[in-house]
């Protein structure tokens, strides 16, 4: 398979264009990759944009890629949305750029009553920038077109709000009904929002509160996954529900 680059560059790019890839990219691709002249490769802008093309000058500064042809793809109609809670050990990280290889849409951070992490002040936004950052090098990784959106963390008051706008399934080790089960009901064109909580579990109070504004709690096996791969799972149960897979 073709290596993959991500670039806002591609965005305009048509067949025929020269497109220039420089700084981290370029230096990826010629130290790194070792990409050479003649090799074929894709460029993407990570909103739908999707090149094909053939690298005609490799340096360390600068790649410049012939493109070959274009195709615009479009954004799923019904997305899928990840809400990870924050936790410990580097868990949700790993969460993140499993959920962006295995299709998530949109992904939410959220600071859980159990969270032992806490995004205040300067770590929100850096926070927020890290899972970007993972979110650009799993969708790369992926050969996605599109790379998830990485909201800002919600509340306990917005992450309820979205039952009113969505599918909410509270994934919940001692819910009576499977996941599968949730899915092979119709949905509807609204968004499937996965919540997932800490390593701790979602507190009581805050299930009683996505339950009683339209959330439904949903049980993945006989089994408790851990908050890096609950999430995922979910994400691969749902792809194959939805015909993604």
């Amino acid at each position: 398979m073709a290596l993959h680059f991500v670039a806002d560059e591609a965005t305009d790019a048509r067949g025929g264009d020269i497109l220039s890839l420089t700084g981290a990219e370029a230096h990826h691709a010629a130290v790194v990759r070792r990409v050479r002249s003649g090799e074929v490769v894709t460029v993407g802008d990570g909103r739908g944009v999707w090149l094909d093309g053939v690298c005609e000058d490799v340096g360390q500064k600068e790649l410049r890629i012939r493109v070959t042809s274009r195709r615009d793809v479009a954004p799923a109609t019904l997305r899928l949305v990840l809400v990870q809670a924050l936790a410990k050990g580097g868990r949700d990280e790993l969460a993140v750029q499993a959920a962006t290889e295995l299709g998530a849409d949109e992904i939410v951070p959220w600071q859980a009553s159990r969270s032992v992490p806490r995004w205040e002040g300067p770590k929100l936004l850096k926070g927020v920038a890290r899972w970007e950052a993972i979110t650009r090098e799993a969708a790369k990784q992926a050969h996605r077109a599109w790379i998830p959106d990485v909201s800002p963390p919600v509340t306990m008051k917005q992450l309820a709000a979205r039952a009113a706008e969505a599918s909410v399934l509270v994934l919940e080790p001692t819910a009576d009904i499977a996941l599968t089960a949730h899915l092979a009901a119709p949905l509807g064109e609204r968004d499937i929002v996965l919540v997932v909580g800490p390593e701790g579990g979602i507190a009581p109070d805050e299930l009683d509160a996505l339950i009683a504004a339209g959330g439904v709690p949903a049980r993945l096996g006989d089994t408790v996954l851990r908050a890096s791969t609950a999430g995922p799972a979910a994400l691969a149960v749902a792809s194959a529900a939805l015909g993604r897979w």
